[in-house]
């Protein structure tokens, strides 16, 4: 079976250190090449009630790892909305892209990696009834699902150390 993925300009918020928001919303319609594709409530329940380790990467790229549940630093869940989540970026020069490129409003939102094990077909529509979820991504690019909108939530107050780095390199210029 091949991994999927979907991406989608989901809500998507920087709170400190923290990103927040939805990897995947239900009933929003995507158009995916020549058929067009839903997501039914429920398509993840399986997935987060079996404990799997699911990762947050960077544009579905494993070499950078922003979060994983299987080290809490990413939390999932199913709300009516759709696929929650809340991750601690790390303090890695991808983490810090990640939160600059959220809080200017840059990131192209939220995308899923995963094979589906529940789908029905009605004509060239597509409902994933449930799916194995592998990854979820904040994407730089172009969404599939592009009725949602990411956003940055707040900018993180300036920090001692991120202030004297600020004094330092205005003494530099």
């Amino acid at each position: 079976m091949t991994i999927e993925r979907r991406a989608a300009s989901l809500e998507l918020r920087a709170n400190g250190r923290r990103l927040s928001g939805y990897a995947a919303t239900f009933g929003t319609e995507a158009r995916i090449n020549d058929f067009t594709e839903t997501i039914s409530p429920g398509a993840f329940r399986k997935t987060l009630a079996s404990g799997a380790d699911v990762l947050a990467l960077v544009d579905h790229d494993a070499g950078r790892v922003l979060a994983r549940t299987k080290s809490s630093t990413l939390r999932l869940s199913e709300d009516n909305r759709g696929l929650a989540f809340d991750l601690d970026v790390p303090d890695t020069t991808y983490g810090r892209d990640i939160l600059e490129l959220v809080q200017r409003n840059d990131a192209g939102g939220m995308s899923f990696g995963f094979i589906a094990s529940d789908e029905r077909w009605d004509g060239d529509h597509r409902i994933l009834n449930s799916v194995d979820l592998r990854e979820i991504s904040v994407v730089s690019a172009h969404p599939a699902y592009s009725q949602t909108v990411v956003q940055a939530r707040a900018r993180p107050r300036s920090f001692p150390l991120v202030a004297a780095r600020r004094r330092f390199l205005d003494i530099v210029r």
